[in-house]
């Protein structure tokens, strides 16, 4: 054979060669180009025991103490449930003989809060809208071990939202009362409680802040001084516990800031030693036995310490004092500048009311003054709580017997306005001068004659009939005095500072912002 044809016989044997090749493999049953491999034996190996302990944990990060925290503190937490009557017209689509039947048998709805066992005996912490206007017998309360006792109110503070409730029972656990004086911003804290009726639910965050007063307290002697939390709590916290790291109560979970009624970042809670003061008066007198100074006043800013002359911005001004009050009978006077109540620092006036509320009647205080550049020191004796028609230095209020403008009589025809001037503000409010009739005889004062519903003001809890004396600290009595003095407070960003006295002689101050209504 020639070598031509066998370089040919051999190419062609070569091409059918490959043509087979990928004939099969294109045929096979497996897919092509698998690489699998048989596994014959598997080993997982699985851990009996955190490889960290919780010692070992907790020195890393103080989170970590949040379980031992919880195992301690959620069985001194209750779930309690309200039964309340419902007030109102009746419900859309109800039938005549429906309301009829509710006229004799009233609707009723029931409400669910939080509160905090205080002693083994049976009693509980919690706030006084949980268990406000509840009927008879309408209290009950659920341990966490699902035990279950019906409830009765020992007493109630509404000037700090506080109430003692009490069960028949015993070996409760009780918390471990703090002490809120050693709280700072940024440290760790839990709140304890039943949102939405979700039992024993604890969320963790930090301090905000502290002495908050976010005026949510409706009563006209309201002590605000709240600690402030991101840790979330809802509807069913109030009443519930606010912790520290070491399982001590530092405060009572009470109110949020919130748009939509649901926890949106800002909780508060009433300090605890606060608290605590309140819930022995109640436990031990069913009332709260609260000492007071007999002052006005408000917190020292910086135009009123350029005014006063003071090289720092610090203190509680007073702004006046009652003439039977423990403050004017110890020297206190108009302007001096408190400092400090029994070593401790007050540099707004809810600080100073706090502090002072923590004594009884009877008690001895120290208070460290500012006056005119000198640093004094005064020791007062607390008095009972002062009767409405007390007379303040300044702008008297009615005396025994006697009513401003806006709650006299009025006879056919009289508009109780006297034919007088009234200017509308934009805050929402309109102001009017009269002669507020006094034991002094009649003095010249602006009164808020109306306030628009749904306005700002409206919604902070200003009504007609109250009275106005000062913006931004400046005193006003006139209408021009006051068009002069709001117009100048509105160049200013931030909120207009109002000074307001109610009809039963309890002061105040409102922060109000331009706009009119709220969102």
């Amino acid at each position: 054979m020639k070598k031509r044809d066998l370089i040919l016989t051999g190419t062609i044997l070569v091409v059918v060669g490959v043509l087979i090749g990928l004939a099969i493999t294109m045929f096979r049953p497996d897919d092509w180009g698998s690489d699998h491999a048989t596994v014959r034996v598997t080993e997982i190996t699985r851990s009996t025991s955190p490889q960290l302990k919780t010692d070992d944990l907790e020195k890393m990060d103080s989170r970590f103490l949040f379980q031992r925290v919880a195992d301690t503190t959620i069985p001194s937490v209750v779930f309690i449930e309200t039964t309340v009557q419902v007030e109102g017209e009746g419900f859309e689509g109800e039938e005549e003989e429906t309301d009829l039947w509710h006229r004799f048998l009233p609707r009723r709805a029931r409400t669910v809060g939080s509160g905090v066992i205080l002693s083994e005996d049976g009693y509980i912490l919690t706030n006084n809208h949980v268990v406000d206007s509840a009927v008879s017998s309408g209290i009950h309360v659920t341990l966490m071990d699902k035990r279950s006792y019906p409830a009765r109110i020992i007493g109630a503070d509404p000037s700090t939202d506080l109430a003692v409730i009490r069960i028949e029972a015993e070996n409760l656990q009780p918390v471990l009362v703090g002490n809120s004086d050693h709280v700072r911003i940024g440290e760790w804290v839990l709140a304890i409680g039943n949102p939405f009726r979700l039992q024993s639910t604890v969320t963790a965050g930090i301090v905000s802040a502290l002495s908050r007063d976010v005026q949510i307290i409706n009563d006209s002697m309201r002590i605000e001084s709240f600690i402030q939390t991101d840790a979330a709590i809802n509807r069913g916290n109030s009443g519930g516990a606010l912790v520290n790291t070491s399982g001590e109560l530092i405060g009572i979970n009470t109110a949020i800031a919130s748009q939509s009624g649901t926890y949106q970042g800002y909780g508060f809670a009433v300090p605890s030693n606060l608290a605590l003061k309140v819930a022995q008066d109640l436990i031990e007198f069913g009332e709260t036995r609260r000492g007071m100074l007999g002052v006005s006043i408000e917190s020292v800013n910086h135009s009123i310490a350029r005014d006063l002359g003071m090289e720092e911005i610090r203190g509680v001004l007073v702004v006046s004092t009652l003439p039977d009050g423990a403050a004017r009978a110890s020297g206190i006077e108009r302007n001096d500048v408190i400092l400090e109540v029994n070593g401790m620092a007050v540099n707004e006036a809810n600080q100073l009311q706090e502090r002072v509320a923590m004594y009884r009647p009877g008690d001895r205080v120290e208070l460290r003054i500012w006056r005119q550049g000198d640093i004094v020191t005064y020791n007062i004796v607390l008095r009972e709580i002062l009767q409405p028609d007390t007379e303040p230095e300044g702008l008297p209020m009615p005396g025994p017997g006697e009513r401003p403008d806006s709650e006299r009589e009025q006879s056919p025809g009289d508009s109780g306005m006297d034919g007088k001037e009234e200017l509308q503000f934009e805050l929402g409010f309109t102001l009017q001068e009269r002669s507020i009739e006094s034991s002094r005889g009649n003095i010249s004062g602006l009164v808020l004659s109306d306030v628009s519903p749904g306005s700002q003001a409206w919604n902070r809890g200003l009504r007609p009939g109250t009275y106005l004396l000062a913006i931004e600290g400046v005193r006003v009595q006139t209408l021009e005095e006051a068009r002069i003095v709001l117009a100048e407070a509105l160049k200013e960003p931030g909120p207009v500072r109002l000074r307001i006295r109610f009809p039963d002689g309890a002061e105040a101050h409102f922060f109000l912002n331009e706009t009119n209504h709220t969102p």
